[in-house]
């Protein structure tokens, strides 16, 4: 099939566009930098992709060196992960997050597909490029069945997004529509949207939580229930 992203301009930017530019391409290397998938994995979050549409992009992916393949030891289950080259898209990726969020961010539609973690790591990328602090490490388990857990932490330098659980200071439990749409609400109904969220961990890191996207407690929360504030802006969130 004949690629359609053929510039024959000759630009750094054109030729990149060329190996990448492709529709699904960048989103492939989206969900890879959260690490291995295997194909089932991928199809899934990348919804409605078609399988044939996914296996020419891997294809194209691996041809250009970006996207590798491995097989698990003993077992016929192939995994893809991101060559050095494809890392190098991190930035990229990472960038067009924070773009997307300060100006191309709604509310996610009804019939839109949603996974949980892939909205929070545009989330990690935003809050890393505008330098969204805090004083001390810390380290969210976000559940939103169907989907896995994973965790969204601050290392005391940046902002990740891992697969699967781990030892948390606050655990958040949702669906994955209620916690996408409290990442992207507007100010002043995130607040609102609050209420969809069930917070459990110690107070003051209740607190450390809200204060990260932009909401004030009036009292001290519940260790089991962080309920009300005031909404701001994200680029009112926590900042060193």
């Amino acid at each position: 099939m004949a690629r359609t992203a053929q510039y024959r301009h000759y630009c750094p930017v054109a030729r990149a566009l060329e190996v990448i530019g492709e529709k699904w391409s960048l989103l492939i290397v989206r969900d890879l930098l959260r690490g291995p998938q295997r194909f089932s994995d991928l199809l899934r979050y990348l919804e409605p992709i078609t399988p044939k549409w996914l296996t020419l992009r891997l294809r194209e992916l691996e041809a250009a060196g970006i996207v590798a393949r491995e097989h698990a030891a003993g077992r016929r289950e192939v995994w893809y992960r991101l060559t050095p080259r494809g890392r190098d898209l991190a930035p990229v990726v990472g960038a067009l997050a924070t773009w997307g969020i300060e100006h191309a961010l709604r509310p996610p539609l009804p019939d839109e597909p949603i996974h949980a973690a892939q909205m929070t790591g545009a989330m990690a990328a935003y809050f890393n490029a505008r330098r969204v602090t805090l004083p001390r490490p810390a380290r969210w388990l976000v559940c939103t069945p169907p989907e896995r857990p994973f965790t969204f932490r601050f290392d005391g330098e940046r902002w990740l997004v891992q697969r699967g659980d781990e030892p948390a200071d606050v655990q958040v439990e949702a669906t994955p529509r209620g916690w996408v749409t409290f990442l992207t609400a507007a100010p002043a109904q995130r607040s609102r949207s609050l209420a969809d969220l069930h917070l459990a961990g110690p107070p003051d890191r209740v607190a450390e939580f809200l204060t990260v996207f932009g909401l004030e407690a009036a009292a001290p929360p519940p260790a089991d229930r962080a309920d009300g504030g005031v909404a701001h802006p994200p680029g009112g969130s926590a900042r060193a």
